[in-house]
């Protein structure tokens, strides 16, 4: 399985192909994605990964996951983690919070 990639980078690929060619409609759709809800820089996103990557429970998926949609509240952090079988004390789930607040 390829290893994910956060959605600003795929947007800055997606631009950068759309500059050279006529992209296919599927390929135009996700541009369109991208551009809706990809919220910050590839760099800024580059750093938040590497800061949620710190913490020993958060692995590189979930690292990436929480950067793209940037969670405001527990209940949508702990929806993340459901699916890896970890359940989050509150203060993991603040700790997160916190890194995910100084990168707005």
């Amino acid at each position: 399985m390829p290893d994910p990639v956060p959605l600003s980078e795929v947007r800055r690929m997606l631009n950068a192909e759309a500059a050279v060619r006529t992209l296919p409609r599927e390929a135009m759709l996700a541009q369109q994605h991208t551009e809706a809800f990809g919220r910050a820089e590839p760099a800024d996103i580059t750093k938040l990964i590497a800061e949620l990557r710190t913490l020993p429970f958060v692995d590189a998926a979930l690292a990436i996951k929480l950067a793209d949609i940037q969670p405001q509240w527990p209940e949508e952090i702990r929806l993340l983690f459901s699916k890896e079988r970890v359940v989050l004390d509150e203060a993991q789930l603040n700790r997160i919070l916190e890194i995910l607040a100084q990168h707005r």
